[in-house]
Parts: structure tokens; sequence; C-alpha cells
């Protein structure tokens, strides 16, 4: 099974568009899919259409509001065929609170110890990350082995990739298996100076991860109003060849 992060220290880079359209394309070749929401915005729900119950603070909790107990088979919501998903949302909140309760010893290892499916049931688990950093962030990092970072060509991102990558480090200390796999250039405009400009200190300074970009694309924009994925919305967009080049490339686990 691999297990994706998709995550950036800054927000509005296109985390959700990346981490939803990348579950779904992966689920339509057949491969078995965990989307994992770990935004307190909960966005990734209205990107896919879908409004469950419970989330990840039922599945790691093992409770519901009341404090009765719950099954994990409970949580977890079918939302495509081959594709499923554990909602995030205000919730999240209480979970990164419940976290901080548990023994030092283990708090970083939890969601690592919780999603371990049965042999073979799963192909690919994917988290959409929040930006920051945090005792939940430091949960996700602990149970992937490969991150996808967006970076949208505007000059405050490469900030915030700055940020990441010294989380990021941190991070490696505790998990020797952790990697930057894919660097992904989002909003990428060929009307702009500042996009190919941008696009070349990343090729310069990420040359193995560095992923063919997402173009600036209004139906990408548009599709997460209709509850859909690009593919759904509208196949033949420019979006959804982008991320098509992008499945292909994780499929082929980051060669060219």
């Amino acid at each position: 099974m691999r297990k994706i992060a998709v995550a950036m220290a800054k927000g509005g880079v296109g985390k959700t568009t990346t981490a939803v359209n990348l579950a779904h394309g992966l689920s339509m070749l057949g491969k078995n899919v965990l989307l994992v929401d770990c935004d307190t915005q909960g966005q990734t729900s209205k990107f896919l259409g879908v409004d469950p119950e419970y989330g990840l603070y039922e599945f790691i909790t093992r409770r519901d509001k009341n404090g009765n107990f719950i099954s994990r088979n409970e949580v977890i919501h079918s939302t495509r065929k081959n594709l499923w998903f554990l909602a995030g949302g205000i919730k999240l909140v209480e979970l990164k609170n419940w976290l901080g309760e548990q023994a030092a010893d283990v708090r970083q290892t939890i969601l690592s110890t919780a999603l371990v499916p049965q042999k073979g049931t799963l192909d690919y688990l994917i988290f959409d990350c929040a930006p920051g950093w945090d005792v939940l962030s430091v949960n996700i990092l602990m149970a992937v082995d490969e991150v996808l970072c967006p970076v949208a060509l505007q000059a405050p991102s490469l900030e915030g990739l700055k940020t990441f990558f010294g989380y990021l480090v941190s991070a490696q200390k505790l998990n020797s298996n952790l990697q930057l796999k894919y660097v992904l250039p989002t909003m990428f405009d060929r009307r702009t100076r500042q996009s190919f400009e941008i696009m070349k200190q990343l090729k310069k300074i990420f040359n193995k991860q560095i992923c063919d970009p997402i173009h600036y694309n209004v139906r990408l924009s548009e599709a997460p109003a209709h509850g859909q994925t690009i593919f759904e919305y509208r196949a033949s967009a420019v979006g959804a060849n982008d991320y098509n080049k992008l499945i292909r490339r994780v499929m082929s686990n980051g060669n060219r």
C-alpha cells in the first residue's frame, strides 16, 4: 500500500483539489483508495459532494458525539467505485485535543497504528493535510512514506515551501522512510512571467521531484461547486489532462 500526504505549509495552493482528483483518478483506474481529510475546514467533503455523519474523529477515538462506541466500518464512507473517504471538519479540533492528552510515547503514532488495513484491501492511502504544524500533522507524517507538495506559482508560496521543508526535516528524524517525492506546481498561468520564473526556480531546486504543472483552469474551480471531480465535471478540460499526467507519475512511483 502506498501512503501519500498532500501537504504544504501555506493554504490556497490546491491541496484539496490535488488530493481529491488524484484519489478519484487512481480509483477510476481500478485502484482501491482511501482519502482522509485532515483539515478542520472539511472542504474535501464539499469537493466530493458528500456529507458523512462520521469521520476521522470517530475513526480514531472509536466514539460518537454522545460517547457511544462506534466501529470503524461505520465511519469509512464509500463515495465512488473503489474510493472511500474519512471526513474531517470542525471535529478535528476535538481530535487534536484528544491526541494531545494521550501518552507522550504513543501520541505521535496513533494515526499510523489505527490506519492499518487488511492486507490487499487498499492500494493507496491519501491524506489531504491542513496547513500548519500540530499534533495531527505530526501523526500524518509518521503514517506516510511519501509527500506530494503542491506549490502555487506565486511568490508567497515559496516562503510556504521553505517553512514546510523545515517541518519535513523535523519529521524525517522520527520517520526515516519519509520522502518529499513530488513537488507539484499549481496555478500555472502562461500569461504571466512570474509563473515561468518560479517554475524555473523549482526545477533548479527540485529537479528529481518536480512534476508537470497544473495550469490555471476555470473548470477546476467550478467542479467543487457541483460536488464533482474534474473527471466527472469536464473530462476534456486542461485540468483533467494535467491531473492525468500527475496520476501517471504517481503510479510510476515518481519516475518521469
